[in-house]
């Protein structure tokens, strides 16, 4: 059984866990299925905006997407978070991901 399909089966017991669903979301961007990448995301940040890394991950498909204007707002959302956690970790990959994008 690969990665997509143990994780699948771990959600059916824990359809909410932000964590597999991360995990699936990743993989889903290593077979280039970016689609299913976001959406997992945004059910995972509608869901539990706390969940920081999820940001990253959304900016960075988004800007591959072409889809600036959009990777901006997820990134100036996730600083907020994690700066609302005191996560500075976090905060400064977000901050230094915006800052590559528009400058």
């Amino acid at each position: 059984m690969d990665r997509i399909e143990k994780l699948k089966e771990f959600l059916k017991a824990s359809p909410t866990d932000s964590f597999l669903q991360h995990a699936l979301a990743l993989e889903y961007i290593k077979l280039g299925n970016d689609e299913e990448a976001k959406q997992l995301f945004g059910e995972i940040l509608n869901r539990e905006p706390g969940y920081i890394g999820s940001y990253y991950h959304l900016g960075k498909l988004l800007e591959r997407n072409k889809n600036e204007e959009g990777a901006v707002k997820v990134y100036e959302k996730g600083m907020e978070e994690a700066r609302k956690a005191g996560d500075n970790h976090a905060f400064g990959e977000l901050r230094g991901a915006l800052e590559e994008l528009i400058f």
